[in-house]
């Protein structure tokens, strides 16, 4: 048995997985709030994710029916970009700033100006560093909290900080690196001069975690919280990884020719390489994978947070607003809307705001504007995929995961304005599942149960990964040409903005 997590913005998941049937046995789940303000700021008080990580795993463990005592080891995946800070004692010094955070734009705006711009940071880093990134909230944290930067002793992301709650280990691995802005994707290390330009002291170069493998363990499991958890006492604990590196492993995204798209708090689009072909395209974040490649991505900031807004204003179930959806027609009348309310990265827009754009008294309603919410967010992954394919990407099918993809309704309207077909996996969970695959990868290897790395993953995937035929949704030709019209005067006004 083995435990998958999977710490994301809402809320931290948890499952159980017998990685011999491929069975998910259980799984259960814990909230997160945010600490909100209109400068763009969105923090987390990680307390929470401890509760959280609590709450789901003992939900996940009833469901199962199983004891902890059979958990074998553990994989955490956790939202990328995210900042959390350690003293001496390792103690948290403050809220972690998020991967929706803006509040840094004008630190990461002088930072890529620091780097050449776009194009000196593709040559750098491999990436272009994008408000949200780690990067420019260390600089943020130097100018804002001098005090706090005066008592960093160690520099954790998300999934990092939790897997030394576990372990007591500061590590990190390649594929959640990837997405700091100080490390470079080509040649698998940080880029310690670059800290040394925000710090030249060198407490941030000192700070920073041990780099591990994908297939490597992190640590065996605390025995105090292995009490606390209720687990195996001599359970390990894997490198995990971000949220989407472990989506493209819970898809069996680990080969080039699939496309997984994620339609959750954010909405994200990625494809497995076995190399570092760095698009010329800034918005193409070249991160390495978690499965001992790399992961071309794009990563839109408004997905599930702005369909929620609309439909909680409206105070909607979501079985409501799925037919609410349905009542309108495509293009919603000439309603749409640009739904950046935490400012926009792809198309890279960071300082942007929502806009509803075309309403007149023939056309103001609620289908109408329940539909524009769901084909706006769905644009803006239109606009990524695009980027993708021009970057040498196939896309035969889209493997689809995250809240959204439940919708058969939206799962019709991403295969329309893709022209692609879409299929989500059997369990939506993708990157708790991923987590607890990577960390039955892990264990096999560390016990000499794998003929080899790559092959060993791969009958994994095979194993634990299927798809619901009963979600297979074609697009249908009137509808792509019908939609084409909508997206090409979406990307007019995006032009005008």
């Amino acid at each position: 048995m083995f435990l998958g997590i999977d710490c994301g913005t809402q809320g931290t998941k948890a499952i159980v997985l017998d990685a011999e049937s491929g069975e998910v046995l259980g799984q259960g789940s814990g909230p997160h709030t945010l600490i909100s303000a209109a400068n763009g700021r969105r923090e987390q008080d990680v307390a929470q994710w401890l509760a959280a990580f609590q709450q789901a795993t003992r939900e996940a463990l009833a469901e199962a029916g199983v004891s902890g005592a059979r958990i074998q080891a553990i994989g955490v995946s956790g939202q990328q970009h995210g900042l959390v800070l350690l003293d001496q004692s390792g103690e948290v010094l403050r809220p972690a700033k998020l991967w929706c955070d803006t509040e840094s734009t004008p630190e990461n705006d002088r930072l890529l100006d620091y780097l050449g711009g776009e194009k000196g940071s593709l040559e750098r880093l491999g990436v272009a560093i994008a408000p949200g990134y780690t990067v420019s909230k260390l600089l943020w944290t130097k100018e804002q909290h001098p005090d706090v930067f005066e008592r960093i002793e160690k520099i954790l992301l998300p999934h990092d900080y939790l897997n030394y709650w576990l372990t007591g280990r500061c590590c990190s691995e390649f594929g959640d690196a990837s997405g700091t802005g100080y490390f470079n994707v080509r040649t698998r290390t940080w880029d310690v001069a670059l800290l040394e330009h925000i710090d030249p002291s060198g407490r941030l170069n000192r700070a920073l975690p041990q780099l591990l493998e994908a297939q490597q363990s992190v640590g065996q499991i605390r025995p105090e919280i292995a009490q606390l958890l209720g687990l195996n006492p001599e359970a390990i604990v894997s490198s995990g990884g971000g949220d989407n590196m472990m989506g493209a492993i819970g898809t069996g995204n680990i080969e080039p020719g699939s496309i997984t798209m994620s339609l959750g708090s954010s909405g994200t689009v990625y494809a497995f390489a076995d190399e570092a072909q760095v698009s010329d395209q800034a918005s193409v974040a070249t991160f390495c994978s978690s499965s001992g490649g790399w992961l071309p991505l794009i990563c839109t900031m408004n997905l599930t947070n702005a369909t929620s807004a609309i439909r909680e204003m409206f105070a909607l179930s979501i079985d409501e607003f799925n037919l609410t959806i349905a009542a309108a027609p495509i293009g919603a009348q000439g309603v749409l809307m640009l739904p950046f309310l935490n400012g926009e990265r792809v198309p890279a827009l960071p300082n942007a705001t929502g806009s509803i754009l075309g309403l007149d008294s023939t056309n103001l309603n609620q289908a109408n504007l329940c539909r524009a919410v769901v084909e706006g967010a769905t644009f803006g992954l239109r606009y990524g995929l695009d980027l993708l394919r021009a970057s040498g990407i196939k896309s035969q099918a889209i493997r689809l995961i995250g809240g959204g993809a439940k919708s058969a309704v939206w799962r019709q309207i991403v295969a329309d304005i893709m022209d692609t077909p879409v299929i989500c996996t059997d369990h939506s969970e993708a990157a708790a599942l991923g987590a607890a695959i990577q960390a039955a990868w892990c264990w096999h290897d560390a016990n000499g149960q794998l003929s080899s790395l790559k092959g060993g993953l791969k009958e994994l995937c095979q194993r634990c990964v299927s798809l619901d035929a009963a979600s297979e949704t074609q697009p249908i030709a009137a509808n792509v040409a019908a939609y084409q019209q909508v997206y090409d005067r979406y990307r007019s006004c995006l032009q005008a903005l």
